[in-house]
């Protein structure tokens, strides 16, 4: 695969503050991939140097083999041939549906900019709103408008910033997974950068969980989850709780739940401390098993129900199970540990 777009090392400031440090970063001709991480880790600030917004006080950043970003250079954001999809949307008040998807097609003779964008139009489902204006639509109208708009110039790149963020969970999903297929079937490298695990995940085929201004862990979304490379990963990906145990061999832990067995060796020395991270899907509700653990808190989720179980040790665990076993407050079930995936730090 072409590597299309590449930061090395960048550095990016606000005045003396150092938000994003050594990052790097390689994108292939029509990946999808995401930046994901806490507010204020510097994900919209590398998004912003990418598009030609900000500067690069080290480092360099390269768009199809030319340097476009490095200390004392950057070329303007016009001439990246990259479009950005705002959290706001960013559409023109005054113009209808068609002259907003239309108003960065001036290069293009008028019939050629129209039909540019009935083409867009129908591909986001929205051609038959042509003349309506902003105010009149809803936000995931507005939403598909403005990526419409981003995909008109045809872009070698299209940047995301928190594009779904101002919408209903419900909706944002189900855009989500229609903006990848329209992006991977135009052959259309997109960025998204947001906050939220489900938005990347459901966009990306690669994810760069980002603290403090570098990416601590690039992989696919399933890796993320399943293999953690740190605690900071395993705490923002996915939910879970920590129990301590002790490894008594290269692939078995001792915990307050009893012997819990790993599929893969764990590189730690016999006898040493650990946190083993248990999902709410490594805990299986089993009649036989012989743990038990008090109900204390539950959440309705539609097709599931996450309980929080309190161990008779004090320690707590999450399950999730199908939303027809309603169990109450107070209430004790069986159940039994099944860590597929076992992940496990060092204390």
């Amino acid at each position: 695969m072409t590597v299309l777009l590449e930061l090395n090392q960048i550095e990016c400031r606000y005045h003396s503050q150092t938000v994003v440090k050594d990052l790097n970063l390689q994108v292939e001709k029509g990946a999808l991939v995401g930046l994901l991480g806490p507010s204020g880790c510097g994900k919209t600030t590398a998004l912003r140097a990418i598009a030609g917004f900000e500067p690069v006080y080290h480092g360099s950043i390269e768009l199809r083999g030319e340097t476009v970003s490095r200390p004392g250079y950057s070329l303007a954001p016009e001439k990246r041939k990259l479009s950005m999809v705002f959290q706001d949307y960013a559409l023109f008040p005054h113009l209808n549906v068609i002259d907003n998807v239309c108003f960065g097609l001036h290069q293009l003779e008028k019939p050629d900019r129209r039909k540019r964008a009935h083409e867009l139009l129908d591909m986001v489902g929205l051609d038959h709103k042509i003349k309506m204006f902003p105010h009149e639509l809803s936000g995931g109208q507005q939403q598909r408008i403005s990526l419409a708009r981003a995909l008109a110039p045809k872009p070698d790149v299209i940047l995301m910033d928190e594009p779904f963020s101002s919408l209903d969970v419900e909706r944002r999903e189900e855009l989500s997974v229609k903006v990848r297929d329209i992006l991977k079937s135009m052959n259309i490298t997109g960025i998204i950068v947001t906050h939220d695990q489900h938005e990347a995940f459901a966009l990306s085929d690669l994810v760069g969980v980002m603290k403090e201004g570098q990416i601590v862990q690039w992989d696919t979304p399933y890796n993320l989850y399943h293999q953690p490379d740190n605690r900071f990963v395993a705490d923002f990906i996915g939910q879970g709780k920590f129990l301590q145990g002790t490894l008594i061999s290269n692939k078995q832990i001792e915990t307050e739940v009893g012997i819990i067995k790993s599929n893969k060796i764990l590189a730690y020395e016999i006898g040493s401390k650990v946190d083993v991270l248990l999902r709410p899907d490594d805990v299986i509700n089993d009649p036989k098993g012989d743990i038990v653990g008090e109900i204390i808190q539950k959440a309705f989720k539609g097709a599931e129900i996450l309980y929080t179980l309190l161990l008779p040790t004090g320690g707590t665990l999450l399950t999730l199970f199908p939303s027809h076993q309603n169990h109450e407050i107070g209430d004790r079930i069986n159940i039994r540990i099944d860590a597929e995936h076992l992940v496990a730090f060092p204390v």
